[in-house]
């Protein structure tokens, strides 16, 4: 495609009228079909231990809900509590419950303001509004692929108190598919903070999710923290979102015995138990390891086709422009694509005028501020596959009209 074919070609991609919504990473109906038999009902209501599902109780969770996750996250049942549908209501409300309430036995966060959280950047938009809605400033840290800068991390943490924790997607991260290096976790479970109730925010929500036939190992942060002597120091968050149903999963989270009993007491007041028949169906459906690991195949073989679409017409359209670049995820939900500086917005708005709805420009920042204005966040689970592989030939397009534009 040469320039002077750029604005023909703009005007003819509007004719086609479509309406492509990926502006989050939802699951295709495709993949949530595979779980379908989770809508079909149970034979039976009573727990392996004869616990009645229907009723009140077992605040951390059914005992087989919790060896499910364990068998998944490689931690023990003990350490898990299974709670809720969603692991971003647990951030939250791990988050709440320390400005109420305090961790590790220091005073509340909000008698100890400011509060300041690092914020590894491209980063998940969600994190960051649990922050900016609790009044908790942010601060940008460079993401690698390896991870976090951690000279920087390091020189933050040590120095400064207010610096209370740090969100971290340490596999197929949203948006760049970064994945953290074995060093990289050994030296934030090991690194001397400031703050005595510092937390990592350890959102694994990809840990299963590998568009390649490799499969990224996970480290244990668990371990790694206990080892370095901060057992406390982490909290890992896990759902089945995007094993199953998106809507209706199950959600967990996994830290020390005290972090564990520390959660218990703050949820006692909120709760009397969760949905446990949810809990029963899950485990009966998804049984162990194996059996999820054979349903994420299947999740695999309908998503990396869609990546590889996105990759294909990306190389075509946009693979000679200087200063335009993509990640290529071995995992996770997302491409990132980043532009010449000052081109994300502009390229979105004309995405918009195509008839692709794409993730607002900035997302990806804290307080939805990409200062160079060059990162898009890719989604290409939702469309079908015919429509993602058009949807990416029209987001090169507008991206190579808004360089167009901007060179006039």
């Amino acid at each position: 495609m040469t320039s002077q074919d750029i604005p023909a070609q703009f005007e003819a991609f509007q004719q086609l009228a479509l309406k492509l919504d990926m502006s989050r990473g939802k699951p295709a109906p495709e993949q949530l079909d595979l779980s379908n038999v989770l809508l079909q009902q149970l034979d039976g209501f009573l727990a392996a231990d004869g616990t009645d599902t229907r009723n009140y109780g077992i605040a951390s969770g059914l005992p087989e809900a919790r060896a499910l996750f364990a068998d998944l996250l490689e931690i023990p049942a003990a350490q898990i509590v299974v709670d809720g549908s969603a692991s971003l209501a647990l951030m939250h409300d791990t988050i709440v419950f320390c400005m109420l309430y305090g961790i590790a036995g220091q005073a509340p966060w909000s008698r100890q303001q400011p509060v300041s959280f690092l914020c590894p950047v491209p980063g998940y938009d969600r994190h960051f509004s649990i922050c900016e809605a609790l009044g908790i400033k942010m601060i940008n840290l460079p993401l690698n692929d390896d991870g976090p800068d951690m000279e920087l991390v390091e020189k933050l943490v040590a120095s400064d108190p207010a610096i209370k924790g740090m969100w971290c997607v340490p596999k197929y991260s949203n948006p760049s598919g970064a994945v953290y290096s074995e060093q990289v976790v050994q030296r934030l479970a090991a690194m001397k903070t400031a703050a005595p109730d510092f937390v990592l925010m350890w959102d694994d929500a990809y840990r299963m999710h590998h568009l390649g036939e490799q499969k990224t190992a996970s480290i244990d942060v668990l371990a790694a923290c206990r080892q370095a002597g901060n057992p406390e120091r982490a909290i890992v968050f896990a759902s089945t979102s995007k094993i199953t149903m998106a809507g209706s999963g199950l959600a967990a989270l996994a830290s020390s015995a005290a972090n564990i009993a520390w959660w218990q007491r703050n949820t006692s007041v909120r709760s009397i138990g969760p949905d446990k028949i949810n809990q029963l169906r899950h485990v009966r459906f998804l049984q162990d390891r194996a059996h999820v690991e054979a349903l994420m195949e299947r999740h695999r073989q309908l998503l990396k086709p869609k990546f590889d679409a996105v990759l294909a017409q990306f190389d075509l359209y946009l693979g000679a422009i200087d200063g335009v670049r993509w990640t290529r995820p071995a995992g996770g939900y997302f491409i990132d694509l980043v532009t010449p500086p000052g081109c994300a917005k502009r390229t979105i708005a004309l995405a918009k005028e195509l008839g692709i709805t794409l993730t607002a420009a900035g997302a990806a920042f804290p307080y939805g501020r990409d200062e160079e204005d060059r990162h898009i966040r890719i989604a290409p689970s939702f469309p079908s596959l015919a429509e993602i592989s058009q949807a990416a030939k029209g987001i090169a397009l507008a991206l190579r009209t808004a360089l167009e534009e901007l060179h006039r």
